[in-house]
């Protein structure tokens, strides 16, 4: 009887770690990828901003419309 227990236990923890330790590595998989953004420099105050934020005029990147305007 005891053993039986103990079967169904490990089985049970098996299949646990069978089945969630996927669903965690999609997860640090996912954060990895999304951390794919490169920073460029600003030509007029020399501050880095991200090149999603960033403002493009004649193939520069500018961080602020006050840094494009005062170029």
């Amino acid at each position: 009887m005891v053993l039986k227990v103990v079967i169904v236990i490990i089985a049970a923890f098996l299949i646990y770690v069978f089945l969630f330790k996927k669903g965690r590595e999609k997860e640090i998989n996912k954060k990895d990828e999304m951390i794919t953004d490169e920073m460029v420099e600003c030509p007029t105050c020399k501050t880095y901003v991200s090149k999603k934020e960033a403002i493009v005029s004649n193939g520069k990147f500018y961080c602020s419309k006050e840094c494009l305007l005062n170029k």
